[in-house]
């Protein structure tokens, strides 16, 4: 694979991980005591032209 791909894909993966984690500790924050609760949670990336859905669930556990 080229650097250029290489390079590409890690700064997508990153601004993903990024942007998505900060997005939710905004929304448990948001949420007032979260403290024992749990969130089911899903993420769906596409990719226009590649006919591509990729589906990610797990749980997230809520803070106080």
């Amino acid at each position: 694979m080229s650097d250029a791909y290489n390079m590409s894909m890690r700064k997508f993966l990153k601004q993903v991980g990024v942007t998505s984690q900060q997005a939710i500790e905004e929304a448990l924050r948001n949420a007032g005591d979260t403290n024992g609760r749990k969130f089911e949670a899903k993420m769906v990336l596409t990719i226009d032209g590649l006919d591509m859905e990729h589906v990610v669930t797990g749980t997230i556990e809520g803070q106080s």
